[in-house]
């Protein structure tokens, strides 16, 4: 399996289980070419992992993948889940824009891809483009971001689109959402 990493296993450092230990449901997620962890965290709510380029650390950052579960919040659609984001950058980010890029069910989770731009972050002053995709799951909800501070080319936006569209939640208690064997 190429390097495909499952948000536990980015995650195995905090938790300390073994990468491939699957069991329940698993954000997988494959890990991004020339990207390093620069943060990690896990408390009893949530678990994080920020992802930024090789040389960059998440306190200066041009671009960041972030990868967050929050446990047992399962009643919360993504939809939802946007439109309270979506609240927090308008209040912090006068100007910010937003856009839905997809919605649906894959596995036989509801999903939702949208962005996000604010024109000037009060913290750094630059530009933010963020692209997030959210996953209802059975267990908990999962939270993928990829964010820029400059205006992505083209090229970017589809190759990262086409990353997000790659993320995907699976249960190895359901024969209908099978995770992957790694061999």
């Amino acid at each position: 399996m190429q390097r495909t990493v499952l948000f536990a296993v980015a995650a195995a450092l905090v938790l300390g289980t073994p990468a491939r230990a699957l069991e329940n449901e698993n954000l997988l997620v494959t890990l991004p070419k020339g990207f390093t962890v620069g943060y990690q965290n896990k408390s009893a709510k949530s678990l994080i992992s920020e992802m930024v380029p090789q040389g960059e650390t998440v306190e200066n950052w041009t671009e960041m993948v972030t990868l967050q579960i929050f446990f047992n919040l399962r009643d919360v659609s993504p939809s939802q889940y946007r439109a309270r984001i979506e609240r927090l950058w308008a209040e912090s980010c006068p100007g910010s824009t937003f856009a839905k890029v997809k919605e649906g069910i894959e596995n036989l989770y509801p999903t939702q891809t949208w962005r996000q731009t604010c024109p000037a972050n009060k913290q750094t002053g630059k530009p933010e483009f963020t692209w997030f995709k959210g996953v209802q799951g059975r267990d908990s909800f999962y939270l993928v971001q990829k964010a820029y501070k400059f205006a992505p080319s083209a090229e970017q936006v589809a190759a990262w689109t086409d990353f997000l569209d790659r993320v995907k939640v699976c249960d190895t208690r359901s024969p209908t959402q099978p995770c992957p064997i790694e061999k």
